[in-house]
Order: structure tokens, then C-alpha cells, then sequence
């Protein structure tokens, strides 16, 4: 009884490991067999990428620092506190005067300083920190558009090798059907041995581009988790797209491109602010050579223990050592005496009655300071006309980039409607090319140069398809009309 309880026990854990693993594998199944959309890996790139992330946290800095540019626009206040002994001969605080024994001290103070006019340093420093903000977050969407794009190629080449392989598999399938039908004729002598064996190698040949095109697939796969920062996983699938979603976004001139690629694109804009914000940065260092007006304010006070005050008790009449002579006897003088006790001052007394108070205004003129302010100049004008030149830069390769996608997109427009034709005409060719073939008419030779014309037209046309779609993409991201 008792194995048989245990046998049961064993029995019943193992059940409960199977479902479980059976469920966790439905699971996995679930979450990695989804098929993702063009916009989903997007988002899912924006998400996950580090560089992204790098670039959010300059943008925060940035605007830190901006943040602490209008903040030298306040006045400045600071308490403090000093608590001690002193012990020998030291100057008592509350009397001012020496004393030769120990004084425990205490002072407080609380200042403010605000600056009054400084030529607008402030003020341009404050500008040329609120640019930089705004540039480092065209930087970030630019860190964003990169990220897109590359996810955006990365999907048109899971979709290009996908027909790779679905095309390259209905060749092997073809070459198999024939050297099935080969193999039969050649037992039975219908046929030179040469013809089965050229279209076995045919078979074979396809076999191995099968199995080139899988492979180029499973690495576009990988390349686009690693995108995504995800694990990769085979099971997982993408949503395909159609050529007629971009076929007519390709008409427009290479000017108006550049003009909207120009007012719609972040490096553009980021570019253009950081131009700006040197520019703030020369007038604000340039102005810190002239004067500058402060005004300052104060309140003090201060507690000595030697701090002490004097409570009357009483007069009374004490001899004194002068005397008058009397008949030559000296009697001595009588004098009044007033009588005090000594009370020493309490810690919220003297805190009341020592306090004080200062104001004033001030002017601050530079004369020489190590030459610091001459070449905080000089680097912030080298600064402004590098930004100039990142600028110009920026706006002469976005020209180029834009000439050089119209043409592609021509081009990649041109490649994909004559292949199609070419398409249609080598499967006619082959079609015609089969029967004759099946019939007897022409050797394998003949018909294999057929069969491998149309096979590799079929393959031009499927990366011709995904090269038009991309290049349309990209040319839709500088007019403006992608937006990520």
C-alpha cells in the first residue's frame, strides 16, 4: 500500500510537470508567434533602444542646465551658524574686548545677494541654455528617426529574403517534379541518361539556394531583434506590405523635397538652434567684461557665556583707606557703597539683543582676472562659427541625400516595372519551354536555360519590389510624410 501511494504521488508530480511545461510552451508560443506590424517593431525599437535612452537623459541635462540659468535671476540667500569655545586670551564677543578664560561663542547670520544689472549675461546665458533644450530634444527625435529607419530596412529584408525563399522553394519544387518524372523515363531507357542527371544537378543547386535564402532569413530575424532589443525567436512573424502603399509618393521635384525636408526634419532644426545658442553664448561672456551692480542684505546676532548683567541689592557706608587727621589722630573716611549681584544674560536675551542688520549696494568692475573672460570669449566664438559650419553641413549633405533618393526612387520605380515585364515574359517562355520539354522536343540543356532565366527574374523582382518600397520610404521621410 504504501508503494502503491507513492508510485501514485510520483505519478500525479509528473502529470502536474507536464501540464505545466505544456502550458509554459503555449505561453512562449503565444508571446513569440505574434505577428508584428512595421509600426509595432517601431515603437517597440523607440522603447527598447539604449542610444535613445543616452540621448533622453543629454536632453535632461540640458535642461538642468537651463533650469539653473534662470535661477541666477533670483536673489541668493544663505543662514549660518557657528557654535564654539574659545579658551586663553581671546576677544569675548559680546564685549569686543580681551579675556583671558574660557568663552563658549555662538553666531548666526543670514545673508542675501541679488544682482541688479549685469549687461544681460543672465539673460543671454538664459537663452542660450533654452536652445540648447530645445536642440537636444530635435536630437532625441533624431536618435529616434535613425532607429526607425534602420528597423524600417530590417523589415523590408525579412520580407525581401521571405519571397526569396518562398521563390526559391517553388523552383526546387519545379526541378523536383521534373527529376522525379526524369527518374522514371531514365529507368526505362526513354531518355539520355544526361538529361535525368543535369536536372538532378539543377535540384541540387536548388536545394543549396534554399537553404542559403533560410538561412538569410533567420539572420535578418536576428538583426531585427537585436533592433529591437527583444530575444530573438523563429516563430515570430511580421505583417507584410504592398508596393501600392507607396507608389504614388514618389512624384514631387527634388526642390520641394529639400524645402520640406528642411522644415520638417530634427537634425535640421537641431542644427539650427545650436547655431542660435552659441550665438547667446558669445553675448552672454562678452558682456561679463562690464560692470556689475549687487545688492546685498543681512541679519546677525551672536550669544558669549561671559555675557553678564549687574542686579542692585543695597547701598551701605564702608571705610575706605583715605582718613583725615583729627588732634593728629587719623580717622578714617566713610564712603557709600552701592551693592550688585552678577546674573549672567540667557541664550534668547542676548540672541534678541545682539541682533543687527546691513544693507548695501555694490559694483563689481573687471579689471584682470587671468585673462578668463578673454578666452571664455574666444572659445564661445569658435564654439558659434563651428555651429555655423555644422549647420551649413548639415543643410549641403541633406541637398545631396535628398538628389540622390529622387534618383533612387526613380530608378528602384524604373528596375520594378520592367522586371515585371521581363517577369511575364520569361513565365511564358518557360511555360512553353515545359511542354516542349515534357514533350521531347528540346534537351535539358535548352530547358534549363529557360527554367534559370525565368528563375533569377523572379529573384530580381522581389528585391526590386522591396528596394522600390524602401527607397519610397525614404524619400516619404524627407518630404515629410513619415513620421516615426
Amino acid at each position: 500500500m504504501k508503494y502503491r501511494f507513492m508510485i501514485k504521488k510520483f505519478l500525479f508530480i509528473c502529470a502536474m510537470l507536464v501540464m505545466a511545461t505544456t502550458g509554459l510552451q503555449a505561453q512562449l508560443q503565444d508571446t513569440t508567434g505574434e505577428v508584428l506590424t512595421l509600426q509595432q517593431c517601431i515603437e517597440i525599437a523607440l522603447k527598447n533602444n539604449n542610444n535613445i535612452q543616452r540621448s533622453q537623459v543629454t536632453s535632461d541635462i540640458a535642461k538642468a542646465n537651463w533650469q539653473g540659468a534662470k535661477g541666477y535671476m533670483l536673489p541668493t540667500l544663505n543662514a549660518d551658524g557657528t557654535n564654539g569655545i574659545n579658551n586663553g586670551r581671546s576677544i569675548d564677543p559680546y564685549t569686543n574686548t580681551y579675556a583671558n578664560q574660557s568663552i563658549k561663542f555662538a553666531n548666526y547670520g543670514l545673508t542675501s545677494s541679488l544682482t541688479l544689472f549685469n549687461l544681460f549675461s543672465i539673460q543671454n546665458g538664459i537663452k542660450q541654455n533654452k536652445l540648447a533644450f530645445q536642440a537636444s530634444e530635435f536630437e532625441v527625435q533624431q536618435s529616434k528617426d535613425v532607429i526607425a529607419l534602420n528597423v524600417i530596412l530590417q523589415y523590408l529584408q525579412i520580407l525581401t529574403n521571405t519571397d526569396l525563399l518562398s521563390a526559391s522553394t517553388q523552383q526546387r519544387d519545379v526541378s523536383q517534379k521534373q527529376v522525379e518524372r526524369l527518374d522514371i523515363l531514365n529507368q526505362e531507357g526513354s531518355i539520355p541518361p544526361n538529361q535525368f542527371y543535369d536536372l538532378k544537378g539543377e535540384y541540387a543547386n536548388n536545394q543549396l539556394t534554399v537553404v542559403n535564402a533560410q538561412n538569410d532569413l533567420e539572420t535578418a530575424k536576428v538583426l531585427l531583434a537585436q533592433l529591437l532589443n527583444m530575444p530573438y525567436h523563429k516563430s515570430r512573424q511580421i505583417e507584410r506590405l504592398t508596393v501600392a502603399d507607396f507608389s504614388e509618393n514618389t512624384m514631387n521635384n527634388t526642390d520641394s523635397i529639400y524645402q520640406a525636408a528642411l522644415q520638417n526634419l530634427a537634425i535640421i532644426k537641431a542644427a539650427e538652434l545650436r547655431e542660435k545658442s552659441a550665438a547667446y553664448g558669445v553675448k552672454s561672456y562678452r558682456a561679463q567684461r562690464y560692470p556689475t551692480l549687487y545688492f546685498n542684505g543681512g541679519l546677525f546676532t551672536n550669544y558669549s557665556s561671559n555675557a553678564t548683567t549687574q542686579e542692585f541689592i543695597n547701598s551701605t557706608d564702608v571705610e575706605t583707606n583715605a582718613y583725615v587727621l583729627d588732634d593728629a589722630k587719623k580717622l578714617p573716611v566713610i564712603a557709600k557703597q552701592d551693592n550688585y549681584q552678577t546674573h549672567s544674560i540667557a541664550y534668547g536675551s542676548q540672541f534678541n539683543n545682539n541682533f543687527n542688520s546691513s544693507v548695501s549696494i555694490g559694483i563689481s568692475i573687471p579689471l584682470l582676472n587671468n585673462f578668463r573672460n578673454k578666452t571664455q570669449i574666444k572659445i564661445a566664438v569658435l564654439q558659434q562659427k563651428d555651429a555655423e559650419i555644422v549647420l551649413n553641413t548639415t543643410k549641403t549633405q541633406l541637398q545631396q541625400n535628398v538628389e540622390q533618393a529622387y534618383i533612387n526612387v526613380t530608378s528602384a520605380r524604373g528596375r520594378y516595372t520592367a522586371l515585371s515585364e521581363q517577369v511575364k515574359a520569361y513565365e511564358e517562355s518557360f511555360r512553353i519551354a515545359e511542354i516542349k520539354f515534357n514533350a521531347g522536343a528540346i534537351n535539358s540543356v535548352d530547358y534549363l536555360i529557360v527554367k534559370n532565366a525565368m528563375d533569377q527574374s523572379n529573384l530580381n523582382l522581389i528585391i526590386a519590389k522591396y528596394d522600390f518600397v524602401l527607397r519610397s520610404m525614404v524619400l516619404d521621410y524627407y518630404s515629410g510624410r513619415l513620421k516615426f
